[in-house]
């Protein structure tokens, strides 16, 4: 069906004749013979295009203009008039119709004028369709703006509190481990246990402080400012080297496997600590004693480079996974263990490899280990 139109006319011969010339075009066509009728017929249903007569037994047809436009503005409405009303035609061209055929027309006439009428709805529609389409583009635009915008405000945020905190909290456990070590005279066993608990939570707090950096750092990273090609491998020996003391102290063995080739990513230096610090961090803090964390970076050329961290700890629940990389987000058996975590880990580490247009992957096994997968982009030598 090409459109719906109604014909406002007291004359049963133009209504029959205006169904006879456009239904066989594939328009539907109603037929009104009062304006009384008419406006009934435009409240109950929406029509593409009406032709309205100008002069009807119960007013003027220009009357009907207001409540058409009122019902959809982008109606199209044509007058149909005799020869002694033009000038009415004219007017009602001016309060918002849009053409007008004299009687009598013959069907080529009809047709022209409703066609027009029709392409003219056409436009119209799309025209606010795309009108639409461009303030919700705009709408999205400044929300998205505004988002950039409060992101950057709470990222400054944090680093600023955290930055400030940091030399307090660092200054409090110099002056505690001092008590500790009996440095400010000898301490009886119950405050030496109070003191205990207090570097404890002096460790949290400052555990807490240094993820709030990393993770302001995270946000404020950009590809097109700050990525370079960096060697890998070294960086992932030098990460393990730094946790093999914490690895040993819980008795886990730590393997590295590294490729004999050289291997480059696009990245920074900082970020990829980062990676490998997290992802280090995690396994070693969530594997028992006893218990083994193998690291592996692989070349799958051309394209991508793989760092893989397996453990074989306690696991991440299945029902914790969609949640993995919220900020502060914690799994119910991570919570209850003795590690200490702020949940801000796997959010570092998932923002540093956007990043660098890279994906993080994880697969896990409650009570059987876990195994971390960043693949990033490979840089082949020129």
């Amino acid at each position: 069906m090409k459109g719906n139109i109604l014909v406002v006319d007291d004359e049963s011969g133009i209504r029959r004749g205006c169904q006879r010339v456009l239904e066989p075009e594939g328009y539907n066509v109603e037929t009104a013979v009062s304006l009384q009728e008419a406006r009934q017929k435009i409240q109950e249903f929406p029509y593409d295009l009406i032709l309205l007569d100008v002069m009807m037994p119960d007013g003027r047809g220009i009357d009907l203009l207001a409540p058409i436009c009122a019902r959809d503005p982008e109606t199209v409405a044509i007058i149909i008039t005799g020869f002694a009303t033009i000038e009415m035609a004219v007017e009602a061209i001016k309060r918002g119709a849009y053409n007008f055929i004299s009687k009598p027309f013959t069907a080529d006439q009809l047709l022209m004028a409703v066609n027009q009428g029709m392409e003219k709805r056409h436009l119209s529609l799309e025209a606010r369709r795309l009108q639409a389409i461009e303030q919700e583009a705009k709408a999205l635009a400044q929300a998205k703006e505004e988002a950039e915008r409060l992101s950057e405000f709470k990222s400054r945020f944090t680093f600023i509190v955290a930055h400030e905190l940091r030399s307090p909290v660092g200054g409090a456990q110099s002056l505690l481990r001092t008590l500790t070590r009996g440095m400010a005279g000898n301490l009886t066993e119950k405050q030496q246990e109070i003191l205990r608990r207090i570097e404890i939570r002096l460790d949290q707090l400052m555990a807490l402080i240094n993820d709030l950096l990393d993770l302001a750092a995270s946000k404020t990273m950009t590809a097109e400012e700050t990525l370079r090609p960096i060697a890998i491998s070294q960086l992932l020996r030098e990460a393990v080297e730094r946790f093999t003391v914490e690895a040993e102290h819980k008795q886990i063995a730590l393997h590295l496997t590294l490729p004999e080739d050289s291997i480059l990513v696009p990245a920074t230096e900082q970020g990829l600590v980062l990676i490998c610090n997290n992802l280090l961090s995690n396994a070693i803090k969530y594997t028992p004693a006893g218990g083994e964390v193998w690291v592996q970076l692989q070349a799958d050329p051309p394209e991508h480079v793989t760092i893989s961290v397996r453990d074989t700890g306690i696991g991440i629940p299945q029902s914790a996974m969609p949640h993995l990389g919220e900020e502060f987000y914690r799994a119910e058996n991570a919570r209850g263990s003795p590690a200490i975590g702020t949940g801000l880990g796997l959010s570092i580490v998932r923002q540093i490899v956007a990043s660098f247009a890279g994906s993080l992957h994880i697969t896990s096994e409650e009570g059987k280990g876990s195994t971390f997968k960043v693949v990033l982009p490979q840089l082949l030598p020129s």
